[in-house]
């Protein structure tokens, strides 16, 4: 029985915390998750990994770009790994056309937010950290893509190695060598002299 109180008395004292993000607001979802250090991740690419939420399905992924599912939405994702490497920046100038517009700049990474209506739908461009993912919903899936896409983004660790080899055109032509094999390198008779034997 001591053992019981004790072992409830650190779960009371140490206790655990959990983060509650209130998604009603856009400007709360992006502020709260783009400032964490994550370091999670459960994709990996060429010379990137980022981690999918649950929920969030990978689909395909054409050199860098993949199709991710969840909730009857596809969220198309983007890697510049170009722009990383060279560390090249970009402007963004918010639109007061839009639906919502704002230019993030958060823990050093920049990027952008902008979702405008489109037929009925509305078309989700979420920029930050070398990458990009858009999307086309519902209204009341705004939320949800952003909430997401928070953490995609976020999550997206480089490796500058491999992009480096990657880049680099003279590192793979020397290695090459071109192999035909339907041609014959070395006429040989030993077959034959066996099955005459």
């Amino acid at each position: 029985m001591k053992k019981i109180i004790i072992v409830l008395l650190i779960f009371l004292v140490t206790g655990c915390t959990a983060v509650r993000i209130d998604t009603s607001s856009i400007d709360t979802i992006t502020n709260v998750i783009l400032s964490k250090d994550n370091n999670l991740f459960n994709r990996i690419g060429k010379g990137y990994k980022y981690y999918v939420p649950r929920g969030v399905n990978y689909i395909d992924n054409n050199d860098y770009n993949d199709k991710l599912y969840t909730n009857g939405d596809y969220y198309y994702l983007y890697i510049d790994t170009i722009r990383y490497y060279y560390n090249t920046s970009f402007d963004y100038k918010e639109s007061s056309d839009a639906y919502y517009s704002k230019s993030l700049d958060i823990n050093g990474k920049k990027g952008y937010l902008e979702i405008n209506e489109m037929n009925g739908k509305y078309l989700v461009e979420f920029m930050y950290n070398y990458a990009k993912i858009e999307a086309l919903v519902d209204y009341d899936h705004i939320n949800e893509v952003v909430l997401n896409s928070s953490y995609i983004l976020s999550t997206i660790k480089f490796n500058s190695n491999v992009i480096k080899l990657m880049l680099d055109t003279d590192y793979f032509t020397n290695k090459e060598e071109q192999y035909d094999i339907f041609t014959s390198k070395t006429t040989t008779n030993k077959f034959l002299e066996y099955k005459e034997e």
